[in-house]
């Protein structure tokens, strides 16, 4: 009777137990806690709300809060030196874009190596870049553009929203491409670029799509082509660069980045997250909004993305000729 009474005990113990053993893996689960978010830009910028956008997505997909911190400087560099040096827990990351792809070759002396040091883990989206003219030059397609500019040598300005950005270096590429020469004049953002494009100051602009689209439909400024491979949704009358210039393509991407040697199942949960948002309708929607498309990939896609734009990139800047420190 006393062997019974003990045996009964442990049953009713080791049953007890057993729905605890669920409670504490998922307590254990990632994410645990609160995951930074490191963003190179300031507050407010396209780039800021893409990862506010995603940032949002992810708390509600994983149960924890995705807080986006901005630090700014260096062209993406501090933001990426911070996250590099984080600890490989998965709670801290990096919202990586096409600049951190130019600034491998653009600065001479970085404290880290993008491709090695960081782990890719998910793309977020695409936002092409859009070709955009003052309404007084007299051409309306790419092909009267090279025409123009090879026909009147040092007579076009274009202008960037900073030196060494994805809109300068699609420039670069351009003039790269089709022997061109053209005069670069940087500014302090897109904002004021567009500004003096509308009023003949400069002549041309690589654009987002964000900083352009209202003043192409309202005839403020002229859209030429687009810098990707298919029309954008966002004005599908537009035809693209790669039309006349094969296998050209210059975009705006963001991407979240891991330090190395984050866990390969961190990376695979926030992986399958970010792929789902890409197929979610709301989603796609607000990516719209930000004049983007989404771009679901695996880690080892992303991977060769990088590596992929950081060498093509490289040639870009050999060209340009310009460098940072």
């Amino acid at each position: 009777m006393t062997i019974r009474r003990r045996e009964l005990i442990r049953a009713i113990g080791a049953a007890a137990a057993l729905p605890a053993l669920p409670r504490l893996g998922f307590a254990q689960a990632f994410p645990a806690r609160p995951v930074r978010i490191i963003v190179g830009y300031a507050a407010g910028g396209g780039t800021d709300i893409s990862a506010r956008v995603i940032g949002q997505w992810l708390s509600e997909r994983l149960g924890q809060q995705f807080i986006i911190e901005n630090r700014p400087g260096g062209g993406t560099n501090i933001a990426t030196e911070a996250v590099a040096r984080s600890a490989p827990d998965g709670y801290t990351l990096l919202l990586a874009t096409a600049a951190n792809a130019v600034n491998a070759s653009y600065y001479d002396k970085l404290n880290f190596d993008f491709i090695k040091d960081i782990a890719p883990v998910a793309a977020v989206m695409r936002v092409p870049l859009v070709m955009v003219v003052t309404p007084s030059l007299p051409v309306k397609s790419v092909p009267e553009l090279v025409a123009y500019v090879k026909a009147n040598p040092g007579k076009i300005n274009y202008a960037s929203g900073g030196a060494g950005g994805p809109d300068h270096m699609a420039a670069e590429y351009f003039k790269l491409t089709t022997g061109t020469e053209m005069l670069h004049v940087p500014y302090r953002g897109l904002g004021p670029a567009i500004t003096d494009l509308m009023t003949g100051q400069v002549q041309l602009v690589f654009s987002t799509m964000p900083a352009a689209i209202e003043y192409i439909k309202a005839d403020r400024i002229r859209a030429l082509a687009v810098t990707v491979a298919a029309r954008s949704e966002l004005l599908p009358q537009v035809p693209t660069v790669a039309d006349v210039l094969p296998g050209f393509e210059a975009s705006q991407w963001y991407a979240l980045g891991a330090p190395k040697d984050t866990p390969a199942d961190i990376i695979a949960t926030l992986n399958r997250a970010a792929v789902a948002a890409s197929a979610d309708p709301k989603m796609k929607v607000r990516i719209a909004e930000l004049g983007g498309e989404p771009m679901p990939m695996t880690p080892a896609e992303l991977g060769k993305l990088i590596v992929d734009e950081t060498e093509k990139w490289a040639k870009v800047v050999k060209f340009a000729g310009g460098k940072a420190g």
